[in-house]
């Protein structure tokens, strides 16, 4: 074998694309919106819409010069419509969760004064960063580098655990929120992905998750918003989710649950689920094939 042979198989090995990608897209991103507190309110709109667009350049690029694949997951051709259908499957369970919490009397919520354009387009601009880059990097990096490696399921487990995990870093973070997150987003997030087999989908569900609960004024995994409306939690945090968010109650981890199961049952007669032995006969002949 040849040593440019020997550095290919290195670099198309999922671990290695993995983290050269995760590095690459989380670092830009990172450094792109630094500046946004010193710029003010226009940085704040404009930089996390550029590191988005960034961050996409980069996937696509780390997928082709690296996994050395298409990427059908970010097609053009579907784009728009993945991602309202993705708004309005985000929008169904904001607002199921929601509003079973107020109607339990967890949640009453006060118009706040303010300037409604400057909210709006300040926590749109935030949250269309927030889920272009996590879902890259979760569910278009991670989740389909283990899914090479081990299998859906095994990449569903693993890549819902980190993405929990990771929250634990949050503002008010638990136990409790980073397990919940766990199971409410980074299982239905990654059951979107393998139902619907588009980022696009999975970016439009997140987005539209976080950027209502941020109007609305609720905390968004432990980070406050200035929404358009003031909210007030009374009772258990395990009803309201206390001063971590939504994200830490009992209610969304529910109904994320009952939204999960038909979309993995779909995904599978679909036929988008890896099986383990799938995986491991891809790996063994993508080793014997390089050597």
């Amino acid at each position: 074998m040849t040593l440019s042979a020997v550095i290919r198989r290195i670099i198309e090995h999922p671990i290695i694309w993995l983290a050269a990608g995760a590095i690459a897209i989380g670092g830009a991103y990172a450094l792109i919106t630094s500046p946004s507190p010193v710029i003010g309110p226009f940085g704040t709109v404009v930089l996390p819409l550029l590191g988005s667009l960034i961050g996409l350049l980069l996937y696509r690029l780390v997928m082709h010069a690296m996994a050395g694949r298409p990427t059908p997951e970010l097609t053009r051709r579907r784009s728009l419509f993945e991602t309202l259908y993705g708004i309005e499957v985000g929008l169904v369970f904001v607002a199921l969760t929601v509003a079973t919490i107020s109607l339990l009397g967890g949640y009453t919520f006060e118009w706040a004064s303010g300037d409604i354009l400057s909210v709006i387009t300040t926590v749109v601009a935030v949250n269309v960063g927030a889920a272009v880059i996590e879902e890259l990097i979760f569910r278009g990096l991670a989740l389909q580098a283990l899914e090479k490696l081990g299998g859906s399921w095994v990449a569903l487990a693993a890549t819902s655990l980190l993405f929990g995990l990771l929250h634990l870093a949050n503002p008010g973070a638990t136990v409790w929120s980073a397990c919940a997150i766990a199971l409410e987003a980074g299982v239905l997030l990654g059951s979107a992905f393998l139902w619907r087999r588009s980022l696009w989908f999975a970016i439009g569900l997140h987005f539209a998750w976080n950027t209502t609960e941020g109007l609305l004024g609720i905390p968004v995994s432990g980070h406050a918003y200035s929404g358009l409306f003031t909210v007030t939690a009374h009772g258990s945090p395990l009803l309201t989710g206390g001063a971590f968010g939504l994200e830490a109650s009992i209610v969304p981890v529910a109904v994320s649950v009952l939204l999960s199961i038909p979309m993995l049952v779909l995904a599978h007669r679909r036929g988008n689920l890896v099986p383990l032995s799938h995986a491991a006969r891809r790996t063994t002949a993508h080793a014997v094939a390089g050597s």
